[in-house]
């Protein structure tokens, strides 16, 4: 029997794979000697989810054994999900291959047998359990669940209690998000720390649940125990002093971030995970409440694997004073005041009068002028009032040597890359991973054990109106792993993720459109949980 896994399904030992019991290896071929009778042929998908520990994929399996031998079928084909949530389809490889498989008539069974209804996932929407239902019906074959009480025979009383099994499904993830937010918002409330690197100044330290102090958990460590928690303290006291002299640097002095990055830099002073400042970094400390000791929590959001999104402060969890403040509260107040005050909105009118005295002292524009300027917003808030900064210029009569639409789009994909690669580093490490930077290459290591290159692919429209990506692979770094943001029309954001072993490399660079065939699309992701799930650590009684 052989089987179809997701990748990243072996590898290290610390990674979660399949279990390691026969049968459960990488779909390799067909089983030699298999019958030529399709109709008793059968394939089973199994998957355990996280929240769903105790529905293993022995155990499973074992069911859908027996249910094989009731029915005289014969199980000659595996595919599973191990550790994936049923929410999406994103990330279940098992599943999307059996999909696949379907679809290109390379299934030689003519059953499909799972568990149950919810085994199958837990689709917020109904219809998309259906669907995939329906794709392998109409291709002749049966979906079977071997544990429901109803027999899958297209009966009204079938479809009936499927369709009410699908939605109950569905309703449980929801359930369970909403119990699941609401003890993270209780622990943000006690003071507790939910996820991310403690940041320049500060340190986690593990309390057990009596509150008392175990030891400082250091870059990349995690919590072993699940009724210990996270607090954060004061970090060493050359990076307090840091912290505070940025404050008043801001405060006191006027000085923009940009300045405060560029002092920073020429004394050697390197950030929380030894990179030299950026401006974005500089703004990130100074509008941070944690350095005041509140702790807060749900300023973004990805509930049951939607859309992510950036709430608004009456949406956050909030818990003032949580935490041994290391910036007094009045220095904190007049910098959000100062930026709040930058960024306050103002007609378009009033904002190109701004500008063109800007123009008329200065005889050139460019965004590090406009945010260095005082008395006018960023050069972000000109873009997206206006539509690029480029529009900005015309109106006000300044018209750039080189195409100011190209360097406005560089200059953001070139902002975009850190923060995309920070958020990995701290998604990683809040799954118990750790992911070091190589400075010149920029390559990062995850867990000492693979290597990976992040780029990103401009949007290009072509003269007809169809949309093309040109990726660029540095294989001269060859990393294990390589990352391509693809970015949407107007290059103003992510529009999705190709993942590609280094094995499946298409060649140093590759050409893309909107629809790419299986060859290329296989590796295409609406989000880097993929990655993340990759470099995520289980315990080993979770794996033997």
């Amino acid at each position: 029997m052989s089987v179809a896994s997701g990748p990243g399904a072996g590898g290290g030992r610390s990674f979660r794979g399949p279990p390691r019991v026969p049968g459960y290896l990488n779909l390799v071929g067909h089983a030699a000697g298999a019958t030529s009778d399709r109709a008793r042929r059968a394939a089973q998908y199994v998957r355990m989810s996280t929240e769903h520990q105790r529905y293993s994929t022995e155990n499973q399996a074992d069911e859908i054994q027996k249910y094989a031998e009731r029915k005289g079928l014969e199980i000659v084909r595996t595919y599973a999900d191990q550790g994936k949530s049923g929410l999406r389809l994103d990330g279940r490889e098992g599943i999307k291959s059996l999909i696949r498989d379907v679809q290109t008539g390379k299934a030689d069974f003519g059953t499909i047998l799972v568990y149950d209804v919810s085994r199958w996932g837990r689709f917020q929407d109904a219809d998309e359990s259906a669907h995939y239902e329906y794709i392998c019906r109409s291709a002749g074959i049966a979906v079977q669940y071997c544990a429901e009480q109803f027999e899958n025979d297209g009966s009204p009383v079938s479809t009936i209690v499927k369709g009410v099994k699908r939605a109950m499904a569905g309703e449980y993830s929801r359930e369970l998000s909403a119990k699941v937010f609401a003890g993270q918002c209780r622990l943000i409330e006690i003071g507790y720390r939910q996820g991310g690197p403690a940041g320049f100044g500060l340190r986690r330290m593990l309390v057990d649940q009596n509150g008392l102090r175990k030891g400082e958990l250091f870059r990349g460590e995690h919590k072993s125990i699940q009724t210990d928690r996270v607090i954060l303290i004061p970090g060493a006291p050359v990076e307090i002093e840091t912290v505070q002299w940025m404050y008043r640097a801001f405060v006191e002095e006027g000085k923009l971030e940009q300045e405060i990055a560029d002092l920073l830099n020429s004394r050697e002073v390197l950030t929380d995970d030894g990179r030299n400042w950026t401006r974005g970094r500089v703004h990130q400390v100074l509008t941070n409440p944690k350095y005041v000791g509140d702790n807060v929590w749900n300023r973004t959001s990805f509930k049951l694997k939607k859309v992510r999104v950036r709430n608004q402060p009456d949406a956050w969890v909030r818990a003032n004073g949580a935490f041994e403040p290391i910036v007094e509260r009045h220095l904190f107040d007049a910098a959000q005041a100062i930026i709040q005050n930058r960024s306050r909105r103002i007609s378009e009118g009033e904002m190109l009068d701004r500008l063109r005295v800007l123009y008329q002292a200065r005889g050139y524009l460019s965004g590090l002028i406009i945010d260095e300027a005082d008395g006018l917003p960023s050069s972000s808030t000109y873009s997206a009032r206006f539509g690029s900064l480029g529009r900005a210029y015309q109106l006000v009569g300044f018209t750039p040597d080189r195409d100011m639409q190209y360097v406005e789009i560089n200059r953001l994909l070139r902002a975009l890359l850190p923060d995309v690669v920070d958020e990995a580093i701290s998604n990683v490490a809040q799954l118990g991973g750790k992911v070091l930077q190589d400075d010149r290459s920029e390559l990062l290591t995850v867990n000492d054990e693979f290597t990976v290159s992040i780029c990103i692919a401009r949007c290009q429209e072509t003269a007809a109106g169809s949309l093309r990506w040109k990726i660029h692979f540095d294989t001269s770094l060859s990393p294990d792993v390589v990352v391509a943001l693809r970015m949407d029309r107007q290059n103003r954001a992510v529009q999705d993720y190709y993942i590609f072993p280094r094995v499946s490399l298409p060649g140093p660079q590759v050409r893309m459109g909107e629809h790419n065939g299986l060859a290329l699309d296989a590796f295409r992701f609406d989000s880097l949980d993929q990655l993340y799930e990759m470099a995520a650590r289980v315990h080993l009684t979770e794996v033997t």
